[in-house]
């Protein structure tokens, strides 16, 4: 399959299926990431303004993700809202390139404004693909879990490490930890008799 991973920011697609991002690159899938903000308005003081560039590069490489299969896009981080149709045609834009059978995107109860904007516009753009909402529970007051992906724990360590590029991030995102991580995909993997597995929202399903 051609599977199409979009983070509305640099590391959201680690977070939210890296471990199924892991499994599938064992399975010879073809995986293309999409990020729309570097962030750079976020950066911590002291470090350079393109450092989450560097990071994404640096974890998708360990993911096994190819860099040429990587998007990078400048949108200033919160202010989607404000960059709608152009995300669209970018989005629509993508989709013409690469046809993608699978999208994984932010779930469309994700209260993150950023995220909300990517979920809704994915919805519209990825009209003949199945799509995927993933989990981050820390921006979703509700969330369906409708699907799961079975994981070993070497898929969650790929997803650890994957994390653990982001150097400039993890001291301040306490989600970001393997201490967390791990105790997820466990309470996933518990509901379908899995030891780790990934959760994920429906958003349509082709069969």
């Amino acid at each position: 399959m051609k599977i199409l991973i979009l983070a509305p920011h640099t590391d959201d697609g680690e977070l939210g299926c890296g471990g199924a991002i892991a499994k599938f690159i064992e399975e010879n899938h073809d995986i293309y990431y999409a990020a729309f903000s570097l962030c750079e308005q976020s950066v911590p003081e002291g470090r350079p303004k393109n450092i989450l560039e560097v990071e994404v590069k640096t974890a998708i490489k360990v993911l096994g993700i190819k860099l040429e299969n990587l998007l990078l896009y400048k949108y200033k981080v919160r202010y989607f809202s404000n960059e709608r149709q152009s995300i669209l045609d970018d989005l629509i834009k993508i989709r013409n390139k690469i046809n993608p059978d699978l999208v994984f995107m932010p779930s469309i109860n994700d209260i993150h404004q950023d995220h909300s904007v990517i979920s809704t516009e994915a919805t519209r753009a990825f009209k003949h693909s199945s799509i995927l909402g993933y989990e981050m529970v820390w921006n979703n007051l509700t969330f369906s879990t409708t699907s799961f992906i079975k994981l070993d724990k070497r898929h969650i360590d790929k997803k650890v490490e994957a994390l653990s590029c982001y150097t400039s991030q993890g001291n301040i995102r306490k989600y970001m930890n393997r201490e967390f991580i791990e105790s997820l995909a466990r309470i996933r993997g518990v509901q379908i008799a899995s030891e780790y597995a990934e959760s994920f929202e429906v958003i349509r399903w082709i069969i």
